[in-house]
């Protein structure tokens, strides 16, 4: 412990079974109430991946969503599964993956978002994560629901995507597990 910190991006496709099961066991070991859907949504997309020497110390993940809002479906990197070993944190290990997650962000989305917890919402908006300030909802097989519990955690970082952050949030799409 205390080596150099070294971060790598990847594509999930392009991940061995033994960092997959890494990451998946980091996480589980980060959260107290990582689900299964949890970590199927950080999958198919770029993971961040922090090691010290060749044990892995933290992960994040960005993969595509649409996001509805001014009647444009934007294209979104949304940010998964972002978490340090706790014998890692407040040594820079997850502004380091952030970096990461926000250059594919910048470089392939015209936004990026994600759902904050209370204990990280300062620490993306120190980055320039803005909270939403609109209404949210999520879009069902049997059309608009709200997602009012999600209002005030939801952040975006804009890339190119024209935006009113009182407005309406972006529709996200539905999935199993947290829609957020």
């Amino acid at each position: 412990m205390g080596g150099m910190t070294e971060v790598r991006t990847a594509h999930t496709a392009d991940l061995d079974d033994a960092t997959i099961k890494a990451a998946r066991a980091l996480l589980w070991e980060v959260f107290d109430d990582m689900t299964e859907d949890d970590w199927e949504h950080c999958l198919g997309g770029i993971h961040a991946l922090a090691w010290d020497g060749g044990v892995l110390i933290g992960h994040g993940a960005v993969v595509q969503r649409r996001l509805l809002h001014a009647g444009r479906a934007l294209r979104t990197g949304y940010i998964e599964g972002v978490g340090v070993r706790v014998d890692y944190r407040r040594r820079g290990v997850g502004a380091m993956l952030m970096a990461e997650l926000e250059r594919v962000v910048r470089g392939a989305y015209e936004l990026g978002a994600l759902g904050a917890s209370e204990d990280g919402m300062a620490f993306y908006a120190a980055r320039g994560w803005q909270p939403w300030q609109g209404p949210t909802s999520i879009l069902t097989l049997t059309g608009f629901e709200r997602t009012a519990d999600e209002d005030g955690y939801i952040f975006v970082l804009p890339v190119t995507a024209p935006l009113d952050l009182t407005a309406d949030l972006a529709t996200c799409d539905w999935r199993d597990g947290e829609v957020w």
